[in-house]
């Protein structure tokens, strides 16, 4: 069994906030993840930087809701959705929000019956069909398009559109601030990775069970970061405070958990009618 982890990371000082193990791939880990850094946070004025392999409409809808700023690097058009020329992909024909209708490049009206249609059978993504009578008399049909003996150009508009076309304009409006994820994310992979040599976990039976190793990485991922942050005597002095701020609640409770194994095992042993007792001592 494969599993995918999902990861939150600080941008200040490269601190594992949160993980995630999954069965699941990244297409539909942002939502879940930007619940949770809300939750942690206790607010939503955050950015969440993301690579391409996020990018999906619905999650973006989820951001939205939340009030979170994500920001999702873009894919390339696959090839299957490019036109013959360029100049003719669907990134040329402008989309009217308001009205609802595209311009394609050669200034023509495409609209649409207002239906939405299923892409596939039995999936829950919906699409509108954007099209022209005009394509049948265009000298540039088969630019557009190589569906040319239908004789028309179909654009198909999704239902998480508006989000899709949100993420882009912030996207390459905010270059500068999305270069930083690489080196954001590269600090606890590649030291977790690279460096501790933990690229994959073997032998796992159960999503528990690796979720459980994934943790003690992180766990000593972030001591290591807070030793080189405050240094090793601040962070020496910290633990003897922590050790000392347990040990006035452990000694008490010890003496309590010690009299209440000793009240048991004078039961067991006055039904029995033993003679002895066995003597508990306090360390």
């Amino acid at each position: 069994m494969a599993y995918n982890v999902q990861t939150t990371i600080d941008q200040k000082h490269c601190l594992a906030i949160d993980y995630k193990v999954t069965n699941n791939n990244d297409a539909k880990a942002m939502g879940n993840m930007l619940r949770r850094a809300k939750s942690i946070l206790r607010k939503n004025d955050f950015t969440a930087l993301y690579d391409k392999g996020y990018h999906t409409g619905s999650e973006f809808k989820i951001a939205e809701e939340l009030g979170v700023e994500a920001i999702v690097a873009v894919p390339a058009l696959p090839s299957s959705s490019h036109a013959p020329h360029p100049d003719y992909n669907v990134s040329e024909f402008v989309y009217n929000k308001e009205m609802d209708y595209y311009i394609c490049p050669e200034n023509q009206t495409l609209t649409t019956n207002g239906k939405w249609y299923s892409k596939k059978r039995g999936s829950s993504l919906m699409s509108k069909h954007y099209k022209t009578k005009a394509c049948k008399s265009c000298k540039s049909l088969s630019l557009c398009t190589s569906n040319a003996r239908n004789r028309a150009r179909v654009i198909e508009r999704g239902q998480h559109a508006d989000y899709i076309e949100n993420n882009r304009k912030t996207y390459e409006n905010n270059q500068e601030i999305y270069k930083r994820r690489q080196a954001i994310v590269e600090h606890p992979f590649g030291t977790i990775k690279r460096q501790w040599g933990f690229s994959y976990i073997t032998t796992k039976k159960t999503i528990n069970r690796a979720s459980a190793d994934v943790g003690l990485m992180f766990i000593a991922y972030n001591l290591r970061r807070l030793i080189n942050i405050i240094g090793k005597d601040a962070f020496a002095s910290l633990v003897v405070k922590l050790f000392a701020f347990f040990t006035q609640y452990f000694q008490p409770l010890r003496r309590i958990l010690s009299s209440f194994f000793e009240s048991l095992l004078f039961q067991k042993f006055n039904f029995r009618k033993s003679k002895t007792f066995p003597k508990i001592s306090y360390i």
